[in-house]
Formats: structure tokens, sequence, C-alpha cells
């Protein structure tokens, strides 16, 4: 890649990290298709996570009959749920070594994974999850999941699409209302995703000088 195509990726990649912002309000008129919404999520999972395990689930809440089950559950931000295309409410499966094998075999599968790696990987990676507390379990599906709900908030913006991360509601009952094990699937957030009929705020953001130091 020359120094032309490099630089155009980096403005591509900097615009769209800075047009994203908070949307609240959205048209009520624009729709996203199923396949698209499919594509987002394809590319939003390539995000990392502890040991490839990718323990993220998603609810995609798209119908009205789906909205109208969120919305006493997200009262205080009723405006996203109703106008958004769709609310996508991210979990972490916290039993997501069940599919240790079939990432691992699969791998091996398609070539990016010697066999012998895989087995001692399987082994070494089943010995650690089963001395894990479920608070431990937790931890690793919060940092994931969140990898992967920023990741998901990037490609919607390249989509042309806006969002919003939803930290208020029923934590409780929301798994529950859309047929998920309380003690299974840890909420993370919910994101709403739609076409932006006003803009988001704009922002102060720290300087690097506060928030970074260099040893």
């Amino acid at each position: 890649m020359d120094s032309n195509q490099t630089k155009e990726r980096k403005d591509t990649f900097k615009q769209i990290i800075e047009e994203r912002r908070s949307i609240r309000n959205y048209d009520v008129n624009a729709k996203i298709s199923r396949e698209e919404i499919e594509e987002m999520l394809e590319l939003a999972t390539k995000a990392p996570s502890s040991t490839n395990l990718q323990p993220w689930r998603f609810i995609v809440i798209e119908s009205p009959e789906a909205k109208e089950k969120l919305l006493p559950l997200a009262a205080f931000n009723s405006k996203q749920v109703t106008t958004s295309a769709a609310v996508i409410a991210v979990f972490g499966d916290l039993d997501h070594v069940e599919y240790l094998n079939e990432i691992y075999s699969k791998a091996v599968e398609i070539g990016v994974m010697p066999q012998e790696v895989k087995d001692r990987m399987v082994e070494q990676i089943s010995a650690g999850y089963a001395t894990l507390t479920r608070e431990q379990k937790k931890e690793v599906v919060l940092i994931d999941s969140g990898l992967v709900s920023m990741n998901l908030m990037l490609v919607a913006k390249a989509y042309g699409y806006d969002t919003n991360p939803i930290g208020g509601y029923d934590r409780e009952n929301l798994g529950e209302v859309f047929g998920l094990e309380k003690e299974r699937y840890e909420p993370i957030m919910l994101i709403s995703i739609g076409k932006a009929i006003e803009e988001g705020y704009p922002s102060y953001r720290l300087p690097v000088s506060t928030v970074a130091k260099f040893h």
C-alpha cells in the first residue's frame, strides 16, 4: 500500500470517528434491512475477544411488537426506542466456553490453526475456565462485549447510520423479557440505530496530554 492509499484510509476512518455522535431522535420512516443489519453485525464481530471465544450475543429489536415490550424497560430512553429503526441489545454469554471446540475446530478446518495447537489450546482454556467464578466470567464478557459494541457503532456510521449506546434500562428483566436465561446472559447495553433527524451534540474531549503518560 502506497502513502496516498494509506493517507486516504486514515482520512476516511478519521472522518467516521469524528462524525460519530450519540443520537437520541431518529427518522421514524428510515428502515434498515435484515441483510444490512446482519452485515453490520458480522463486521462488528471482527472485534477481539479473550481467547477468541466471542461471548457477545445480540437481540435485534425492530418490530413494533418487540419495541412495545422494550419500552417499559427503557422508559427514560423512550424516544430512541420509538424512533430508531432498531435497538440492538448486547449481552454477554457467561457460558461462552461451550463454543470453544466449535470455534477452534473450525479454525483448523479453514487452515488458520494447526491441529496440535487446537488440541493444546482447548485443553488449557477448558481447564482455566473451569476455575472461574461467575464474577470473573462477567469481567471477561463485559470487556469483550464492550469492544464489539464500539465496533458496531463505528461500522454503523460507515454504513451511513447513527447510533447511541444506552445504559439506562431495566437490567434485571431485559433478558427474560426476550427469552434469555438471567443466570447465563449478562446485559451489557442497548444500542439504538437509525437515521438521525437532528445533529448530535458536540462535546469537549480531554487532551491526550491529560489522559496519557509516556514512559
